[in-house]
């Protein structure tokens, strides 16, 4: 099955533009293109996509607008935001996601360097053709790996003695920690750590969206950043994060698994620091990134969560965990919001 996708922007460069790179990537036919959100969703029967990408800005509907429609009348159809780097685009950017957008795209600010966006898109519809493949051939390609049994036990680990939490996620990512993030009471009294795959720029927006809602305090980390009792310090796109002798430390050493900020990182330095006093959780997400991590936190006596198989827009991060055989339960994001609630006072 191909990824038929519709281009939705008001600018006709910027149609031609994505048009012309999407068509150039294998298993990808662009099946039709719209000026705004309205004329997208009055298109939608007749050209019947399975991948829309979206602009933001757009006259008589914009991209929020209409992926509400999208996700509530065919929520089966995947939505990819193209977003501007402005303060103001990443944010509009967060809203997309909370609300059901698969990922987003950055729009160069040079009109005449379009090799960022080829690649991004190019990266991202290789993503989406593998979610609009038949199931079982999807989960051949997204975990690659077999899988263990889902009716793992909790044992007799003490959620009393926790004193930090470390979540890793990718694409899908956001709207699962919003959900998550937003649970959890003051009464933690502990610090959270939070690794999603984001660009720079767009990380201190989605903390500042989660920070507006949640009863902890949520930044993006900065270097030399003590680390404080009910805050959660989301990982600054581009920036590895580390903990070390409570405080932050960031770096910019190399991509680890094609991405920076990595889970892996953090979780194998939060086990350093913390010992077997650690709830670990694995979600949604393309790849293997954080099972060396929940390996290190596994190995010190802390205690692993995965996002089960049905609630993933991906299961790679939480399959691969899996089948490493470091994760203690695999829950849904609600009933993983209940275990963090076990660690109140």
């Amino acid at each position: 099955m191909q990824v038929r996708l519709m281009v939705v922007d008001d600018s006709a460069f910027m149609r031609k533009i994505v048009s012309d790179a999407a068509s150039k990537v294998t298993g990808v036919t662009v099946v039709g293109t719209a000026r705004n959100g309205l004329d997208a969703i009055e298109n939608i029967e007749r050209y019947r996509p399975n991948i829309i990408t979206m602009d933001v800005e757009m006259p008589k509907m914009n991209g929020i607008e209409a992926l509400k429609i999208i996700k509530r009348d065919h929520p089966e159809i995947e939505v990819i935001m193209l977003s501007s780097h402005s303060k103001e685009g990443s944010l509009v950017t967060m809203e997309a996601l909370e609300l059901g957008a698969l990922d987003f795209i950055e729009k160069s600010s040079d009109r005449g360097d379009l090799s960022f966006l080829t690649s991004q898109l190019e990266s991202k519809l290789l993503m989406a053709e593998v979610l609009t493949k038949p199931k079982e051939v999807r989960e051949k390609v997204k975990e690659a790996v077999p899988q263990r049994r889902e009716s793992l036990s909790a044992g007799g680990f003490d959620y009393r003695k926790v004193k930090a939490v470390v979540l890793g996620a990718s694409t899908g990512g956001p709207k699962v920690l919003f959900q998550i993030v937003r649970q959890i009471p003051k009464e933690l009294n502990l610090p959270v750590f939070i690794v999603q795959h984001m660009p720079k720029g767009f990380t201190k927006s989605f903390a500042e969206r989660m920070d507006g809602d949640s009863a902890l305090k949520v930044v993006e980390a900065e270097e030399g950043m003590s680390v404080e009792n009910n805050t959660v310090y989301v990982a600054p796109g581009d920036f590895h994060m580390v903990v070390e002798s409570g405080k932050i430390r960031l770096n910019q050493k190399p991509k680890l698994h094609g991405v920076r900020p990595a889970a892996d990182f953090l979780m194998e330095s939060v086990a350093r620091s913390y010992g077997g006093h650690v709830l670990a959780v694995i979600l949604t997400g393309m790849g293997k990134d954080g099972a060396a991590g929940l390996m290190s936190i596994k190995e010190a006596g802390g205690h692993v969560l995965a996002q089960n198989r049905e609630t993933c827009v991906v299961y790679g991060m939480p399959g691969y965990a899996v089948s490493s055989g470091v994760v203690d339960e695999i829950l849904s994001p609600e009933d993983i919001s209940g275990r963090i609630l076990r660690i109140v006072r």
